[in-house]
C-alpha cells in the first residue's frame, strides 16, 4: 500500500492551497480517509476526515469552516482544499488510510509521506 501526498508548498497568509494523496495497494472505495498535520515539536493533530461508507465528513475545531476534505474514487485520491490559510496552519500534512476510523491517528493503517505547508505573515 503506498499513500503518495503531494500539493504543499509556502503561501501568505489567508491564500489557499489543495492538497492530494493519490492510494494504490488498496481498495481505496472502502477506506475512510483523513488528513492529519504535525506542527515542529507538537504532536499529530487530526485535520480532516471522510467516511467511505456514508460519505459523511469530518474537521478539526481549528480548520472547520476553512478547509474542505473531498475524494475521487475513481482516481483513488483524496483532496483537501485549504482556504484561508493562516501562519499556524504550518506543518507537515500527512493523509492516513483505515477501515474504519475517525480521528485517532492510533486507529490509522496506512500513511503518506507527508508535505510541507508554510504560512507566512
Amino acid at each position: 500500500v503506498q499513500l503518495q501526498a503531494s500539493g504543499g508548498g509556502l503561501v501568505q497568509a489567508g491564500d489557499s492551497l489543495r492538497l492530494s494523496c493519490v492510494a494504490s495497494g488498496l481498495t481505496f472505495s472502502r477506506y475512510d480517509m483523513s488528513w492529519f498535520r504535525q506542527a515542529p515539536g507538537q504532536e499529530r493533530e487530526f485535520v480532516a476526515g471522510m467516511s467511505w461508507r456514508s460519505g459523511n465528513t469530518y474537521y478539526g475545531d481549528s480548520v472547520k469552516g476553512r478547509f474542505t476534505i473531498s475524494r475521487d474514487n475513481g482516481k483513488n485520491t483524496v483532496f483537501l482544499q485549504m482556504n484561508s490559510l493562516k501562519p499556524e496552519d504550518t506543518a507537515v500534512y500527512y493523509c492516513a488510510a483505515a477501515r474504519l476510523a475517525y480521528s485517532d491517528s492510533r486507529q490509522y493503517e496506512y500513511w503518506g509521506q507527508g508535505t510541507q505547508v508554510t504560512v507566512s505573515s
